[in-house]
């Protein structure tokens, strides 16, 4: 199929949709598009909780790809939305987003998939790979992390070597915490957002994106902020998930997906990573390359945590050649 402009291709939507029951009260909305006779392809999206969008379809050929999307728990489409502070979300861990994939997996008929994830989406990927190597074809990764605790903590505290003034303020937001270690801030900011008085969850919401779009403001992008930017209700999801993952490590061992990619042997993977990401410093990309034989690093040497027009030209380029032939 022809390119878009822009370099990625046409928009289009959905020819099917629904909610999947995955247990415990909770339904997750997936959708699929291209050509249903394709390569599969799931796309993992970022946050946690943030929900996918639109644009990640735009990076697969649909006339090669059949792609699936799905928003994870308790964010975007899926219920009960983590906005509510009603909803239950002990059941929302990185176990839990593990067996929806793969419920989603037999539920859709597929028996191995290519595995798109950026940011949070890398480290769901990586681990529902590890736990599953057998289900997935290939992987391209963007922005990689893995979440350990020493990259959450850079993210939370190590980078306000660059933003102290911003730090200072998102430390004031929480003077309950027991000290300035991350784990006590980050724990700290998750009991807010769990908070029955709706100022204190919006407080707590504004302080952690405020912090989220500082770490970030060095990068050359459009549009609306990219935390603070968000509709109210979608910020209150994903601030409320993601205060509740990193302050609890994502409930993994520490290096644990990289100590275990071996597990990702004879998977071909694609790894794309811009060198100045602020958020998710290169190293962590660097050495799951190492660990994992079968993954190229690209380095986009001027792009940070969003990525630019190289960082799409890369994506664009690994997702076509794991496409398989193309017909013209």
């Amino acid at each position: 199929m022809d390119r878009h402009p822009d370099d990625k291709y046409p928009p289009i939507e959905p020819y099917e949709h629904g909610m999947l029951d995955v247990g415990d009260g909770n339904l997750v909305y997936w959708e699929a598009c291209g050509n249903p006779a394709g390569k599969p392809a799931l796309v993992v999206h970022g946050g946690p909780g943030s929900g996918c969008a639109e644009w990640p379809r735009r990076y697969f050929d649909p006339d090669r790809y059949r792609v699936v999307l799905f928003d994870q728990r308790n964010c975007g489409r899926s219920a009960p939305h983590a906005s509510d502070p009603a909803a239950d979300l002990r059941h929302n861990t990185t176990d839990h987003l593990i067996a929806d994939m793969e419920r989603l997996r037999v539920h859709l008929g597929v028996d191995t998939w290519l595995l798109f994830g950026w940011s949070w989406g890398s480290t769901l990927a990586l681990a529902y790979a590890e736990r599953h190597p057998e289900r997935v074809s290939e992987m391209v990764i963007d922005s990689v992390t893995t979440s350990r605790r020493s990259e959450i903590d850079w993210l939370y505290r190590g980078a306000s070597q660059f933003f102290p003034d911003a730090w200072d303020v998102f430390r004031a937001g929480v003077p309950e915490a027991a000290s300035d270690a991350t784990p006590d801030v980050l724990a700290a900011y998750a009991r807010r957002t769990e908070s029955p008085d709706p100022e204190v969850r919006a407080r707590a919401t504004a302080d952690w994106c405020a912090w989220e779009d500082a770490v970030l403001s060095l990068e050359t992008y459009t549009g609306p902020p990219p935390f603070s930017g968000r509709p109210g209700r979608a910020q209150q999801a994903l601030v409320r998930i993601c205060a509740r993952y990193f302050s609890r490590g994502a409930w993994l061992e520490e290096g644990q997906l990289i100590r275990d990619a071996g597990r990702l042997a004879g998977i071909p993977g694609a790894l794309v990573h811009g060198r100045l990401d602020m958020g998710g410093p290169l190293t962590t990309a660097w050495e799951l390359a190492k660990a994992w034989p079968d993954a190229e690093l690209t380095v986009i040497a001027d792009a940070g945590h969003l990525g630019g027009a190289a960082t799409t030209r890369a994506v664009l380029a690994a997702l076509d050649g794991f496409g398989g032939p193309q017909d013209r």
